[in-house]
């Protein structure tokens, strides 16, 4: 008869185990209350910001596909040795993409900075801070 086997288990393992199914403690306390209007307004502004965002980024992938396909001629053109059609499609795409992200982002945070501003939680010249701490302070930041 071969020996009994024995389980082995990472201490990781054993003190999930032994912690079972208990909250984490850790967790983001819940926010108060909140304006449902000024909420459901801001998720419907930012909503109208992501499809623009989407019809750009179709646009520009779908756009210069086309382009390519209307006319063959683009198909034609050499650069390096290369097809000017593929330098476009594999290598300025990204910067393109970039601009694109960056201006949806820039689009998101003026939206929100709008709405703090009209429920009066910001002066319009004061930039919020999002979360910058100094060393050693002990005060959480809202």
């Amino acid at each position: 008869m071969s020996p009994r086997r024995e389980k082995l288990t990472s201490p990781q393992t054993r003190i999930a185990l032994a912690r079972g199914n208990r909250p984490v403690q850790h967790l983001q306390p819940v926010p108060g209350p909140v304006d449902t209007l000024a909420a459901r307004t801001l998720f419907k502004a930012q909503r109208r910001a992501a499809i623009r965002t989407v019809v750009a980024l179709g646009t520009l992938l779908f756009g210069l596909s086309g382009a390519f396909a209307l006319f063959p001629a683009l198909g034609e053109l050499r650069w390096s040795g290369v097809p000017v059609s593929w330098v476009l499609l594999t290598v300025a795409i990204y910067p393109a993409l970039l601009a694109l992200a960056l201006w949806h982002v820039r689009s998101a945070e003026v939206l929100e900075r709008r709405a703090e501003e009209e429920k009066g939680d910001v002066r319009p010249d004061e930039a919020p801070s999002y979360g910058s701490c100094e060393a050693g302070d002990t005060e959480a930041v809202p």
